[in-house]
């Protein structure tokens, strides 16, 4: 029989041992960054990843993340990942696809994440997902607070997936008994996300140009894109303020529930322009609203063109709940977020 002696060491080294952690998507945007975040974290001791691309983890530096290449639409896949962890973070989404795609993965892939927690040892979900749950309506607070409903928009299929999302996490996690966090960040942009610079029509374009028009301009300053800017203020967080605010809620600081999540300030497509060294023009409320009903009403338009309804009202939060429960104080405001993207957009060359 054990000693009271020899219960007490092994109490003391189960209580000392660190948290494992499952991760889907995490060769995003806000993956990478969360994995980075999650090596220094000392009550993290192992990662596990899965998502569709390959990705090299020790090669990217990442000792304690073992990384398998899965599909959150595979249960087997997703039962084997979920099976031996502490806590689970989904990330896994698509935000630019068409209707049926990103159906399946946002809403089915999701619904194999949140069964197979339900079903496992794990203590804690961490669930990302978006301001565009609120939805854009009218008839928002100036300042979204996390009471105010998450609503979606019908003519904005990810925003409305995102809301249903919601829904199905709390059917299916909040019958468990499992203590969930959920984070509604603004746009996530930064050095290493690019996705806002690389949908602007004319980066798009680029590389589709003939080489001469390109060099027109570059080198005649004159010769430059124009940005249309409707006054709609927006928010932007940094990948990595955003993983600091996930890696809180893994290691269980401050109470499950949802938070917001964007830096300090706001910006206007004029400043996007003006950081880019472009043009901005401004364009009536009208055009913008006029412009969002054609797009909801034609089916065969491609997904990025649904992100119109974005500027047609301001969807701004207040992220006053995640600096107070969680401690999470976010290191860049929305300008300087705004410039290492820029940054990192040159650095790919996306951008000249």
């Amino acid at each position: 029989m054990p000693t009271a002696k020899k219960k007490q060491q092994k109490k003391a080294t189960a209580k000392a041992r660190g948290l494992t952690v499952a991760v889907t998507g995490p060769t995003g945007d806000i993956g990478t960054s969360l994995l980075r975040a999650l090596e220094n974290e000392k009550g993290v001791d192992r990662v596990l990843g899965m998502a569709r691309r390959p990705f090299d983890a020790a090669g990217a530096g990442l000792t304690k993340t073992e990384y398998r290449q899965g599909d959150v639409l595979d249960r087997e896949s997703v039962d084997a990942l979920v099976a031996e962890a502490d806590v689970v973070v989904h990330l896994a989404f698509i935000i630019l696809g068409g209707h049926e795609e990103s159906r399946q993965i946002n809403l089915e892939g999701s619904r194999n994440v949140f069964e197979a927690i339900a079903a496992s040892k794990a203590k804690r979900a961490v669930y990302a997902s978006s301001v565009a749950a609120y939805g854009f309506h009218d008839d928002n607070p100036e300042l979204l607070t996390e009471d105010v409903p998450a609503r979606g928009t019908d003519e904005h299929y990810y925003s409305q997936q995102k809301a249903e999302v919601e829904l199905l996490l709390e059917e299916i996690l909040g019958a468990a008994g499992k203590q969930v966090y959920v984070f509604r960040p603004c746009i996530v942009a930064g050095e290493n996300a690019l996705m806002m610079i690389e949908n602007i029509p004319y980066v798009e374009m680029g590389d589709k140009m003939p080489a001469a028009v390109r060099r027109l301009f570059e080198v005649v300053p004159i010769l430059k894109p124009v940005i249309p800017d409707n006054g709609t203020p927006f928010q932007l967080v940094h990948h990595d303020d955003v993983a600091a605010a996930l890696t809180a809620a893994v290691i269980g600081k401050g109470n499950p529930g949802v938070y917001n999540l964007a830096g300090a300030g706001d910006l206007t497509m004029s400043d996007l322009a003006d950081a880019l060294g472009w043009y901005s023009v401004p364009i009536p409320d009208l055009a913008i609203d006029a412009t969002a009903q054609i797009v909801s009403r034609l089916p065969f338009m491609p997904a990025e063109a649904q992100w119109v309804n974005v500027m047609r009202v301001p969807v701004l939060m207040d992220t006053t709940k995640a600096r107070e429960q969680l401690g999470w104080t976010p290191q860049h405001d929305a300008r300087e977020t705004l410039e290492r993207m820029i940054a990192g957009a040159r650095g790919a060359e996306l951008i000249r």
